[in-house]
């Protein structure tokens, strides 16, 4: 059985020989996962399959293609993120030049999740290196073909004392959570969340977790019913609606229901035919337990569509249910599989009320060509992030910061916000010998005037 402590105490020593600081060799290391990803392209999508039928087109969009897209980003851009920034000074200072500094936080702990297993494993690794620190992965025991072929790859690219696989499930999990460590970046649920979050606590350990959240989605009477229902037809039942930004339940005016439901019945058709169960574009349940939850939210409700399971091929079809009472346990919690309700409303008032039951969702999105309306939603709810006229969209954006606000998380990430996130910014200020201006010493007597005019004016 692996020593984790032991890995953990070989990584804090590497990092101080100061080896992963140098940016030459971060580019080194980067440049070499490049390689490395690319040439097991084809098997990452393999083992996504293996685990849950994802379909080749979403691997390639949702995973292997975010990730070769952020390692070209940020070898690109590595050396103007790491250098040194200039920023204003202060004229209580004089004569000073004020600098940020990026330095690594040191030994990290990245936490990842099953329903992306390659891309939100690699993405904050990433960045992690990017920045000089030293990594252990914790991939998903859920998806045990994709956990396999990260641990290849990073075997490949990095010595144990730089990155690290730990393989493993609840034991392996709790024991690393027991160590110290200098940075703690988990992807997940809530519940788990709140876990690592009081690990972290004991150390005082800074931490960025990615949760997720009862995603709200708006639909007022200007849209254009069937545009709306294909956009949220791709986002809701993407990789089977195991998303952490999918929409979780619709909200739309009252009047546009029923044309609503029915776009909605067509999109689905026309995505995954009228066999869904036979289509090669629709994923499956990762497991028996998620699936049980699933299935027991399609009791006692109104089923417009779908609601065909299979529990030994881990099948649900894509399921409409029309306004399902918001005690019902499918609007309890995040649904996080292919079940859509969908909720009429016909004031703001409604959509207030129904909104406020949850805590601050991971994404919010809004339908309408009323910019007012639009801009009321944004302003009025907070959330992680979302988008305007469609959904999911704001992943892949790698210039957005992606993460939530209150229960649905803390920090943000992609790009060169994740290498911001696993560096500290370290103020410098660097003072001029050539004039000292005597005012800041003591004795003090005679200066508070001085004082009281240069704190108003400068």
């Amino acid at each position: 059985m692996l020593n984790i402590p032991h890995l953990i105490n070989s990584q804090r020593a590497y990092f101080t020989t100061g080896k992963t600081k140098p940016i030459q060799l971060r580019l080194q290391a980067l440049k070499q996962l490049y390689k490395s990803v690319k040439k097991h392209e084809e098997k990452i999508h393999e083992a996504l399959f293996s685990d849950f039928k994802k379909p080749l087109y979403e691997s390639m969009s949702s995973e292997t293609g975010i990730v070769v897209r952020e390692l070209q980003l940020t070898i690109k851009q590595l050396e103007f993120w790491a250098r040194p920034k200039k920023v204003k000074g202060s004229l209580l200072n004089f004569p000073a030049r004020d600098y940020i500094y990026y330095e690594p936080y040191g030994t990290t702990l990245i936490i990842a999740p099953w329903n992306y297993p390659y891309q939100l494993a690699l993405t904050p690794l990433i960045g992690a290196i990017a920045a000089g620190n030293t990594v252990v992965l914790k991939p998903s025991e859920l998806t045990p073909a994709t956990s396999h072929i990260l641990d290849t790859i990073i075997q490949e690219v990095f010595p144990s004392d730089h990155v690290a696989v730990v393989q493993g499930a609840i034991p392996e999990t709790t024991e690393l959570l027991a160590q110290r460590w200098d940075y703690i970046f988990f992807t997940g649920s809530v519940l788990v969340g709140k876990i690592v979050a009081k690990a972290a606590a004991k150390h005082l350990t800074p931490t960025t977790l990615e949760l997720g959240g009862k995603n709200p989605c708006v639909i007022d009477d200007s849209v254009n019913v069937s545009l709306v229902a294909k956009r949220i037809v791709w986002g809701k039942f993407l990789n089977a609606g195991q998303t952490c930004i999918a929409p979780d339940y619709i909200l739309i005016e009252s009047s546009i229901k029923t044309s609503f439901l029915e776009a909605l019945k067509k999109e689905i058709k026309s995505a995954y035919s009228t066999d869904v169960k036979t289509s090669p574009d629709f994923a499956r349940i990762i497991n028996e337990k998620n699936f049980d939850r699933l299935a027991k939210m399609l009791e006692g409700v109104s089923i417009v569509m779908g609601g065909q399971t299979d529990r030994d091929a881990l099948f649900i079809a894509p399921t409409v249910i029309d306004n399902p009472s918001l005690d019902s346990f499918v609007m309890e919690d995040e649904i996080f599989g292919p079940i859509l309700p969908v909720i009429p409303y016909q004031t703001k008032a409604d959509i207030e009320r129904i909104i406020s039951r949850y805590e601050k969702p991971l994404s919010g999105y809004i339908f309408s060509r009323k910019r007012s309306f639009s801009n009321w939603f944004l302003t009025r709810f907070s959330f992680g992030g979302g988008a305007v006229n469609d959904t999911v969209i704001q992943f892949v954006n790698e210039a957005l910061p992606f993460g939530g606000v209150g229960h649905s998380g803390i920090g943000g990430y992609h790009g060169k916000h994740t290498f911001l996130t696993f560096s500290h910014a370290k103020a410098i200020v660097k003072k001029g010998n050539w004039l000292d201006i005597p005012i800041r010493y003591a004795p003090y007597k005679g200066k508070n005037n001085i004082l009281r005019f240069l704190l108003r004016w400068l």
